[in-house]
């Protein structure tokens, strides 16, 4: 069983023409990683977040969000929060937003499940120092605030909270942007043990698209509500079918790269409030054809790996090409 299936999920939102999410396909199975990558407003943190429910008011719903098999898009509010405290869990992309100032970590840590009567006060400490542990940090966190810890080290408290009801599914959206390069590094490689150890299914939302080939298996990529292309990060980073794809793997600075400017993708991602007819990347893209601008293209298979799927008429014209050709 997939620690998370999404299969058809469209999402709309008051005062929009189209799907904020659009028919969004993607899996994650028990212990592997799935990174989720994309421009900013793409769709990737409403994707994590649809498989919490945690979803702006007034949004409406189609398809299914499966979670350890339940559909979270049906269940009610006391299957929900179980659901929230012992299957699936998210880090936030800031931990001094997700926590309380005025209150020690050690209550922080074991709230919800002490709450939730999922563990006694004393065995939810427990299990928090043994986590605290496993992310680096000493049982005496327990008794600081916030404000006392460095950045990297309250993400570290962030994952060890996120572990607490030993989920199934971890969602981590953009965990490390507000981190120094070092820390960067170091959380990755905490969550790819983390990861390995508990067996836990991990959706990593990010724009760098450096961390996602550092720490995925598979790597899906979103282009304003629909997945362009997803398959094997290795194959993926190497030959990218849509030239959205290509487009992003291109645009970071190389330093073996001639001077000059930069690579960029011209344009912008079409309005929310337009409808919107054909390929979503068309306006943008170096290949679009009168085809790709009245028909949306249906995700089609690589001929040699069945894995690798692309939502692109012109997959065919960068198959077997490197990503920085």
């Amino acid at each position: 069983m997939n620690a998370l299936e999404i299969r058809g999920l469209r999402l709309r939102l008051p005062g929009t023409a189209r799907p904020v999410l659009d028919g969004v396909d993607l899996t994650v199975a028990a212990g592997e990683t799935v990174a989720l990558v994309g421009e900013s407003g793409s769709g990737k943190t409403l994707t994590s977040r649809s498989a919490l429910r945690l979803l702006p008011t007034g949004a409406t719903t189609e398809g299914r969000v499966l979670v350890d098999g339940q559909d979270v898009l049906t269940m009610d509010a006391a299957h929900l929060r179980t659901l929230r405290t012992r299957k699936a869990a998210m880090i936030f992309q800031d931990p001094r937003a997700a926590t309380n100032p005025l209150r020690r970590i050690g209550d922080f840590l074991t709230e919800s499940v002490t709450l939730t009567k999922v563990m006694t006060r004393a065995a939810a400490t427990e299990r928090a120092t043994e986590l605290l542990d496993a992310v680096g940090l000493p049982a005496t966190v327990l008794d600081r605030y916030p404000g006392q810890l460095s950045g990297g080290q309250l993400q570290r408290v962030m994952i060890a909270a996120a572990l607490m009801g030993d989920p199934t599914l971890l969602l981590a959206d953009e965990p490390t942007t507000a981190l120094d390069v070092t820390s960067q590094a170091e959380v990755v490689a905490l969550l790819d043990r983390l990861r390995e150890r508990f067996g836990t299914g991990l959706l990593f939302v990010t724009h760098d698209l450096g961390l996602a080939a550092a720490i995925s298996d598979r790597v899906c990529v979103m282009y304003v509500g629909r997945i362009a292309e997803t398959g094997p990060a290795d194959t993926l980073f190497a030959h990218p079918r849509h030239p959205y794809t290509a487009a992003l793997l291109a645009a970071p600075p190389r330093l073996d790269a001639p001077a000059g400017r930069l690579a960029a993708i011209d344009g912008q991602p079409p309005d929310l409030r337009q409808e919107l007819t054909g390929c979503a990347f068309a306006a943008r893209c170096r290949l679009a054809t009168d085809l790709c601008r009245t028909r949306a293209p249906e995700p089609v298979a690589a001929p040699a790996d069945p894995g690798h799927l692309a939502a692109c008429h012109h997959s065919e014209l960068l198959e077997g090409s490197a990503a920085h050709a």
